[in-house]
């Protein structure tokens, strides 16, 4: 059985030099964390509010994130990323009751999200096939989902195993002159650009990367910063969800920190409302257009019915400078809750929030414009007819969502 890792070096990685960031250690079930003294002077403050910026040795709070520092958490993959996480180490021999966060931060090595990584590495990148055929990868991931087959999870584990969320994804190098698809590796050959695919689960329409590819269509028209999207086609027919990753530029890395991890709120159980969303953006960008943007989201989340807008779907970006900026957002889509409430709250309300929630947070935080907002957004999701059928949404999940806006444009 593989030896369980007691420490982690952890490293900022904007381009190919990595930079020593500090130590994990895990010591009594406790996880505890160093700063490394060359890289205070760097000013480079990887997470502000939870994790404080000194030489002194912190100990990581037993929850939200079981035993570890938000920051660190968000190198770590959920829903399907996790899956395949835990099928390889278990592949490997190790009980998941013995797995702990260094582990599983060893596993995620250099292929996380942001520029964060983690050494030792219990793997580094497999030469896998360079090409791509996305009808072969649906049909391993429904094994792996089915539990009939254990042969492709360290390819699947290098193409998604950072990803969140529970559809399946990958994450690809996609040449967007050629339309060509590759591994995604770290390091991607010229005209490649680092991208990440989204197949549909089970449990989804048919029609869902129509459905999500309609809505970057329709927040584009609302005024909503958003990666560029596309529509991508398999020889079988199959429409996949692409998006071009934010946190790369080239294959240089930037620094990301979601809302989840910056506050140590529990996504799943969380308390956060907008206004604690913006209350972070304007202390870390010292910007009032900052704050705009995360009103003009809230409203377009409201009216379009994603109500699975959870702290971990809102993060920020810092540079090697230091500095941060709110993510382009992401995962925007017609979505419920088990609880048929927003999770993340407008001024306190979270089962109907509407204009007036919209405006009193507008005020709560000095934000002019918050009645022109909330037209521009529902003049943008008036387009949903037209948009969807140009993105081969079908007419009966165009009428469905329809009727469901129309509702909501009364709130």
């Amino acid at each position: 059985m593989p030896q369980a890792i007691k420490q982690i070096n952890v490293f900022l990685k904007f381009s190919e030099d990595e930079i020593p960031v500090g130590k994990l250690i895990l010591d009594n079930r406790l996880i505890y964390f160093k700063y490394d003294d060359d890289f205070i002077k760097t000013g480079m403050d990887i997470s502000p509010f939870k994790l404080t910026f000194n030489n002194e040795i912190q100990v990581a709070p037993p929850i939200p994130f079981d035993g570890t520092f938000g920051v660190f958490d968000d190198s770590l993959p959920d829903g399907w990323g996790m899956l395949l996480l835990n099928r390889a180490l278990e592949k490997k021999g190790l009980s998941l009751d013995d797995i702990s966060i260094l582990d599983r931060l060893a596993y995620v090595g250099d292929t996380g999200k942001g520029a964060l990584v983690y050494r030792p590495a219990i793997i580094e990148d497999k030469k896998f096939n360079k090409n791509i055929d996305l009808d072969q990868l649906k049909t391993s991931m429904d094994q792996v989902l089915n539990g009939t087959s254990t042969n492709v999870i360290e390819k699947l584990l290098s193409l998604g195993g950072s990803s969140g969320g529970a559809r399946p994804k990958a994450n690809v190098g996609y040449n967007p002159v050629t339309d060509e698809l590759m591994h995604g590796y770290n390091t991607l050959p010229d005209g490649f650009e680092h991208w990440i695919i989204k197949f549909p689960s089970s449990h989804d329409p048919q029609d869902i990367a129509n459905i999500e590819y309609a809505y970057y269509k329709m927040a584009q028209a609302a005024q909503i910063t958003m990666s560029e999207c596309k529509l991508l086609k398999s020889a079988k027919g199959l429409h996949i969800f692409a998006t071009k990753r934010f946190d790369r530029v080239g294959n240089n890395r930037i620094h990301m920190h979601s809302m989840a991890g910056l506050t140590h709120d529990n996504f799943r159980r969380s308390n956060i409302d907008y206004g604690h969303i913006i209350d972070a953006a304007f202390r870390l960008e010292k910007s009032a257009s900052a704050r705009e943007k995360i009103l003009r989201l809230a409203a377009f989340n409201i009216y379009s019915y994603n109500r699975d807008d959870h702290s971990k779907n809102f993060s920020w970006l810092m540079n090697k400078s230091g500095e941060w900026t709110f993510a382009p957002a992401y995962d925007l889509t017609y979505s419920s809750t088990t609880i048929y409430e927003h999770s993340t709250r407008v001024s306190g309300e979270g089962a109907n929030p509407g204009r007036k929630q919209i405006i009193e947070l507008a005020n709560e935080f000095s934000i002019n414009k918050s009645e022109k907002i909330i037209d521009q957004v529902q003049h943008a999701i008036a387009q949903w007819p037209d948009i969807a059928k140009q993105c081969g949404v079908r007419t009966i999940s165009i009428d469905r969502i329809q009727a469901k806006f129309l509702e909501l444009k009364k709130i």
